[in-house]
């Protein structure tokens, strides 16, 4: 119905396994281990909820820039990002203070390049993900033509 708020809803599962692991379920995709990081007295090469959270802000990131650039019908040769989370303590809390993701964008023209700035901005205020944490989040661009 028209001007009813949109509202979408995501459902998980977890289960305890052992020790400090689990296994967390989504139906209709790939179960994930999960466990307590090193760090923390937990398990070395298994996805902690410290490496979804700084995941999730990547891929939210990608993703609205995918969604942009498809407004914009801009085609982009490649897209890959590395992201770095630091956590300190703040206050007597500990916390994620910031997240930096370095983007590197590959696009055919200058113009093309111009648009990817324009839309990079975009991004930073329209990320579902980063719109809902505290977490200062900086996206560190490169764009190459060729």
């Amino acid at each position: 119905m028209k001007g009813e708020p949109v509202k979408y809803h995501y459902y998980t599962q977890l289960e305890w396994t052992s020790e400090k692991k689990g296994v967390l379920r989504c139906e209709g995709k790939p179960d994930i281990m999960v466990a307590c990081p090193p760090e923390f007295g937990g398990h070395p090469g298994i996805w902690s909820s410290e490496d979804l959270f700084l995941a999730s802000v990547e891929i939210c990131t990608m993703t609205t820039f995918l969604w942009f650039a498809d407004k914009e019908h801009l085609t982009i040769k490649s897209y890959t990002s590395k992201a770095n989370a630091t956590a300190e303590l703040d206050g007597g809390v500990f916390r994620f203070s910031s997240i930096k993701i370095r983007v590197n964008i590959g696009v055919s023209s200058e113009n093309d390049r111009k648009t990817v700035e324009k839309i990079l901005k975009k991004v930073e205020r329209a990320c579902l993900i980063t719109n809902s944490i505290q977490t200062d989040v900086r996206i560190e661009p490169e764009i190459f033509v060729g």
